[in-house]
């Protein structure tokens, strides 16, 4: 087993993860919808030797969301399209099962993983904006609980159905006529509260076997289910004793549920901003947060509760009593503000401004971003991160004065491990469950 190293995801957010960020003089406003500009990012990023590239989503807006999520490319498309101009870097899409049909959602990401070679990874969530269900003929949306009960049984299904085939089922013998062997194509036969498939799935194992699979779980609920369940977990958190605290969680989590933690990667976002020297790097960041005025900061926080509108309170006033619209909402994200606003004894104005822009230790020169890495990476706090831009192009300046540095100190690759995402990340193939079964039984 090879030295412990830096895991390294690009998040793919067109014109910017904030409200502001397209106002930028060097951003492009229409990037989100610009196949050009992400096939660009994702060439840079696949030359830097990152692990993958990550596409979010949700599948609800109002005029109140920001421009990228106004108006940008469904995950799976893009991630289609990028499969064709990239080799090695992995592929990550995210896709609620609170509103799709496991059938489908097996096919999808078999079919991006065959496309691919093998690089596709599949972000699972359940969604928490209340106004998805209006888009998908419900009238309410799931609560918190039953979205995860849900998701349990959805990802159970998706799984069971990408072990129709077995490795092997597909002989194609000309000579005799025989396309497959039918021993080895399976019927799933689920039955359960959410849903009931037949199986088996029209599309057979790819070379890494089975995508990837990620989740975002920071309550209790998503701690759990990501522990048992997932081989990579994002997270938010800036503050590096609180990741720490949340690695420790979920690694003895893992291992309560009989995993090696060590197959479980936490991968924290951040939103690095580098400059030449200490003083370039700080006129950047000024850059940076000039981008978040504080209607958006707002904007930014609502969106974890439920789109509630925080404009209707005193700014400067201490945080309005708002747990309730955290409910059913983004649980983990929601707390985290709470938290922040409480134990700091913060106005509503600070709290915004804190976690829209906050100041993290990943601002400076290239060697003291790297610093920071090294130090999250050796604590541990995290077993990698999901990179986001700060301001356009910052991911080039990461790619060319960072990557070189993590790499010098033995942290980071120099060339990609094999041509599956499950190579580039250490895990082995997963033996398919009837092929298990088979060998067993002999």
């Amino acid at each position: 087993m090879g030295a412990r190293r830096l895991k390294l995801g690009f998040m793919m957010h067109g014109n910017g993860t904030g409200w502001g960020d397209w106002r930028h003089p060097a951003a492009h406003p229409g990037a989100s919808t610009d196949f050009g500009y992400y096939r660009r990012q994702a060439q840079v990023a696949e030359a830097a030797k990152f692990d993958f590239l990550f596409v979010a989503d949700s599948v609800h807006i109002t005029p109140k969301s920001s421009p990228h999520y106004l108006n940008r490319f469904e995950p799976l498309t893009i991630l289609s399209a990028l499969a064709a101009v990239t080799d090695r870097i992995g592929l990550v899409g995210t896709l609620t099962v609170s509103y799709a049909e496991p059938y489908n959602v097996a096919r999808q990401f078999a079919s991006l993983d065959h496309i691919s070679g093998g690089r596709a990874g599949w972000n699972v969530v359940t969604s928490w904006l209340e106004g998805s269900a209006r888009n998908f003929s419900r009238d309410k949306h799931y609560d918190h609980a039953t979205r995860y009960r849900l998701a349990a049984e959805h990802l159970d299904v998706v799984q069971g159905l990408w072990d129709s085939w077995e490795d092997d089922a597909l002989v194609h013998d000309k000579a005799s006529g025989r396309f497959f062997d039918p021993e080895k194509l399976h019927r799933l036969d689920h039955r359960g509260p959410f849903f009931q498939v037949e199986g088996p799935l029209n599309i057979a194992r790819s070379p890494q076997g089975q995508p990837v699979i990620f989740q975002a779980g920071a309550s209790e609920d998503g701690r759990n289910f990501a522990a048992a369940r997932s081989d990579a977990i994002f997270v938010q958190d800036d503050d590096l004793l609180s990741a720490r605290a949340y690695y420790a969680d979920v690694k003895r989590r893992a291992a309560g549920f009989g995993r090696n933690p060590a197959d479980l990667f936490v991968l924290p976002g951040l939103r690095p901003v580098i400059g030449s020297t200490e003083e370039e790097a700080e006129r950047k960041y000024r850059d940076f947060i000039a981008l978040t005025s504080i209607e958006d900061a707002l904007l930014i926080m609502a969106r974890s509760f439920n789109e509630h509108d925080f404009s209707q309170y005193d700014l400067d006033a201490p945080f309005p009593e708002v747990e309730r619209f955290a409910q059913n909402s983004n649980r983990s994200t929601s707390g985290r503000v709470i938290r922040l606003a409480r134990e700091g004894n913060l106005t509503l104005r600070e709290t915004a401004q804190r976690f829209a822009t906050p100041r993290t230790d990943f601002v400076g020169t290239p060697e003291q971003v790297a610093d920071a890495f090294e130090r999250w990476f050796l604590e541990p706090a995290a077993d990698g991160f999901v990179y986001n831009n700060s301001l356009p192009d910052e991911l080039s300046v990461f790619a060319e004065t960072v990557i070189p540095i993590l790499q010098d100190r033995g942290l980071f690759r120099r060339e990609y491990e094999g041509t599956t995402f499950r190579d580039s990340l250490g895990l082995a193939k997963p033996v398919n469950r009837h092929t298990s079964r088979r060998i067993a039984a002999e």
